[in-house]
């Protein structure tokens, strides 16, 4: 069985920490699969990296930096490395890449322009200076193991901050890349987050990157299964800050995944499993800290013998947006101007909700975003304002809370349990959205009220118990 496994920046970041990643990996490449490990960078390194650079932008590079992540690293080589040819072999590796983010940030002092390229080529860094480490833990441990950039890997389109794959070109080099260090009997060890463009230059993945780096490896390399390694002991039924009684879920489907990443659990980035679903390709979520646990198993299926909803979870930081004059009904082309310019503010729109008189439109956006969205609303339709079509465009701070599961579908009663529950603990609802997939139902409700109401649908729900046949 061949098997992607990522470990994330905790999972990394310290010696102790890379040491159990490495024993991880041998154990399984022990039991006769064929293993490929994709790392993060050590655990708070890439905000001191993008810290960096955005203080070199402002002329107040710091030098230090440099010998802050080179200390760091060097540290934990002595630790994790015994054998003094193999270690200098990594460090002089590290103290390469240091150089270049080095000169990177002492060019950007003098130019005080991070540009989005300049800003991947430098938060990329971190991944590059974790891989030669837990290689070298791999190969101290007696398996063969080599760090691969994931520039030599992974073909990306030119959106910087936020490149998507070429798959077929990232399944030409992938194979041609790491087939042969496989073939030998090798752990070879990938930089998540990053890739490249068909000339080269260096991107990355965005929010959830490595998590996305081992899906599109694992999909590139027609991989058995994909581990990711993480500090929780899978995806659970809710956020435990929120519900202490959560319990870990044993296996979701593909688009329960999804929509659970979407609103707001932040185990897995809703884009990390695209890659996974496409091939068919299960995702174990597993706690390195707690290894023995069997974690949570992503599959098409899921789990078939639970009905209704599955999980419950919240987004906070959003903001309603609302559109609203009784001159709207009959107007044709508002709400299509009005997503233009959220589009043109390069907005992502959360959720939807429009009544079907037509007098009233909103949408959830980012709070980040929303006060420049409103601006260029009103901008872009001034003259149906003027005219009073429109009476208004406000926003307000909100909390999106969201039912989800695959089998709501044709369940009666879930509506009447959400809003029941709702209602019993005194929680409004604003607005309300609910696909035709009916796998979830979304609410917009007041920001203070989220874990309120997190609390109250779990409990209606009865998700803190065990499905049936999952009891002891």
């Amino acid at each position: 069985m061949l098997i992607v496994m990522k470990f994330g920046g905790t999972s990394v970041g310290s010696a102790e920490r890379i040491a159990q990643a490495a024993e991880l990996a041998i154990a399984s490449a022990r039991k006769g699969h064929r293993v490929v490990v994709v790392t993060s960078a050590m655990s708070g390194v890439t905000n001191l990296l993008i810290d960096a650079a955005t203080n070199a932008a402002r002329g107040q590079w710091a030098a230090d930096v440099r010998q802050q992540l080179f200390a760091r690293h060097e540290s934990v080589a002595a630790t994790l490395i015994p054998d003094p040819a193999r270690r200098a072999s990594a460090l002089a590796e590290i103290d390469k890449r240091l150089d270049r983010f080095e000169k990177l940030c002492f060019g950007l002092s003098m130019v005080h322009e991070l540009t989005p390229r300049l800003l991947d080529a430098i938060s990329g860094t971190g991944e590059m200076l974790a891989a030669p480490l837990v290689a070298a833990a791999i190969a101290a441990r007696g398996t063969a193991s080599s760090s691969v950039d994931a520039t030599e890997l992974i073909v990306t389109t030119d959106q910087f901050g936020g490149a998507e794959p070429l798959m077929d070109a990232t399944r030409d080099k992938s194979g041609a890349r790491i087939g042969p260090l496989l073939a030998a009997g090798e752990i070879p060890v990938a930089t998540g987050f990053i890739g490249a463009t068909t000339d080269g230059v260096l991107t990355t993945l965005g929010r959830g990157g490595s998590d996305y780096s081992a899906s599109i490896l694992g999909a590139a390399l027609d991989a058995d299964e994909i581990w990711i390694w993480t500090d929780v002991d899978g995806v659970m039924t809710a956020n435990p800050g929120d519900v202490p009684e959560a319990r870990t879920m044993a296996e979701i489907s593909y688009s329960e995944a999804s929509e659970l990443a979407y609103y707001g659990a932040k185990v897995l980035h809703y884009k990390t499993i695209i890659p996974a679903f496409r091939q068919r390709i299960p995702v174990r979520i597993l706690n390195s800290f707690n290894p023995t646990h069997p974690g949570t198993r992503v599959s098409v299926e899921g789990d078939p013998s639970v009905p209704g909803v599955k999980a419950v979870t919240a987004i906070r930081g959003v903001s309603l947006i609302t559109i609203s004059g009784t001159g709207m009904q009959g107007i044709p082309g508002i709400v299509a101007r009005a997503f233009d310019v959220v589009a043109d503010q390069q907005s992502n729109v959360l959720m939807i909700s429009q009544a079907s008189s037509e007098n009233n439109i909103c949408f959830v956006i980012s709070t980040k975003e929303a006060p420049r969205v409103v601006k260029a609303l009103k901008v872009a339709l001034d003259i149906d304002l003027a005219r009073g079509h429109i009476e208004e465009i406000t926003d307000q701070a909100v909390a999106v809370v969201a039912a989800v599961g695959d089998r709501m579908r044709g369940t009666p009663g879930i509506a009447a349990t959400v809003f029941g529950a709702l209602g019993a603990s005194g929680i409004n609802v604003t607005a309300i959205s609910q696909g035709s997939s009916e796998r979830n139902i979304s609410m917009v409700i007041a920001d203070g009220d989220a874990a309120k109401a997190v609390r109250a649908l779990h409990q209606a729900f009865k998700l803190h118990e065990a499905p049936a046949e999952a009891r002891p």
